[in-house]
């Protein structure tokens, strides 16, 4: 293992549903980055997201052995972690507890991160170095009156992109140059799904859920009126899975418009399209509706707003969203892109460091 602090070497696994992206970190420092992609007709042979792991893994290996990156001078390998059981924020080592849990499928909800872990402990076996997942998407710090939903059968569950807005956070604060500890934020990742959180002194004490409530995105529907969608699943026979596909997969743009490209939309736009406007249109109004609720969460409190996902990267979507939001008075900070791997190679370094507690899962486990 690598002793030189400023040297350490930190390896980065984030499997999606078509790409495991592959990440090399020289202390916070890019020293590789590539994506092992995946035919959807591959894919679609395995039973299981969970079965696909020795395939992701052997294509994971070929792509590091082309770049001729060796596992034996790693200091750590870190990978996406899973929607296990809810847990606090932080950095979690992989160990039994955890790959027993993914491996049996006990996870809240199925998506390709839960191969993160088995791949991060399988790489790291190699290196004879640890694994780490960090800030994973059932990341629980809501205050307990976020959580109650009008029916006590269907309480409203953490999920977020924390590891996301967490790592926007921390850079807005570094803007802000004071601790996030002290700051009130509302923080949005604007992605493939859509999170809004309230952050209080560094916690995410209220957020929507991308998978089933908040703003409309581009591949999910967010919040839908409950009784109509209920008649809707009933009249339609619809499994769990079909509803799932329907409102995570392919609802919101790409629902009404056939696309997730917020490129493509604005094309269409300037091109007279009323229904592409009209989409946008709704999406930001439930943006800005979601952040004025947090606004009232925060008591009217906020030290700034900060953006950050894949759509943050549209000048043109974040001058309209500031158009609606401006009323609120507090400074704009985006963090473009999706920041993942950088926040779980930062993980890693804070535990190779001793700057952060390695938690374990199993106290958490159902």
């Amino acid at each position: 293992m690598n002793q030189n602090r400023a040297q350490e070497k930190i390896l980065v696994i984030n499997p999606g549903g078509t790409s495991t992206k592959i990440a090399v970190y020289r202390g916070e420092e890019s020293v590789f980055g590539d994506d092992v992609r995946h035919d959807a007709a591959e894919l679609a042979r395995f039973a299981r997201i969970y079965d696909q792991l020795d395939w992701r893994l052997e294509a994971t290996r070929a792509l590091l052995a082309c770049a001729k990156i060796p596992l034996g001078d790693l200091d750590a390998v870190v990978g996406r972690g899973a929607a296990l059981a809810p847990v606090p924020s932080g950095v979690f080592a992989v160990d039994a507890p955890m790959l027993d849990a993914i491996r049996e499928g006990r996870v809240l909800v199925h998506h390709a991160s839960e191969l993160g872990a088995p791949l991060a402990h399988a790489l790291a076996l190699e290196s004879g170095c640890p694994a780490f997942v960090v800030d994973p998407v059932s990341v629980d710090e809501l205050v307990p009156e976020a959580k109650l939903s009008g029916l006590p059968q269907v309480p409203r569950r953490p999920f977020a992109h924390t590891l996301s807005v967490k790592a926007a956070s921390r850079r807005a604060a570094e803007q802000l140059k004071r601790p996030v500890s002290e700051l009130d934020l509302i923080v949005a990742h604007l992605g493939s799904g859509v999170t809004v959180a309230a952050q209080r002194h560094g916690r995410q004490v209220d957020h929507n859920d991308p998978t089933a409530s908040g703003p409309m995105a581009p591949t999910r529907a967010g919040a839908l009126p409950a009784l109509d969608f209920a008649r809707f699943i009933l009249k339609s026979a619809l499994c769990a899975e079909e509803v799932e596909n329907l409102i995570v997969t392919n609802g919101g743009w790409k629902a009404h418009l056939g696309t997730d490209d917020i490129r493509e939309i604005y094309a269409r736009i300037d091109a007279g399209d009323a229904q592409a406007r009209l989409v946008i249109d709704a999406t930001l109004l439930q943006i800005a509706k979601e952040m004025g609720g947090l606004l009232a969460v925060l008591r009217g409190h906020v030290d700034a707003i900060v953006l950050t996902g894949g759509v943050a990267r549209s000048e043109r979507f974040l001058r309209e969203l500031e158009e609606r939001i401006a009323w609120i008075g507090a400074p704009f900070i985006v963090v473009p892109g999706e920041d993942e791997m950088l926040a779980l190679a930062s993980g890693a370094l804070r535990a190779l460091r001793g700057e952060t507690e390695v938690m374990s899962v199993a106290p958490y486990l159902e």
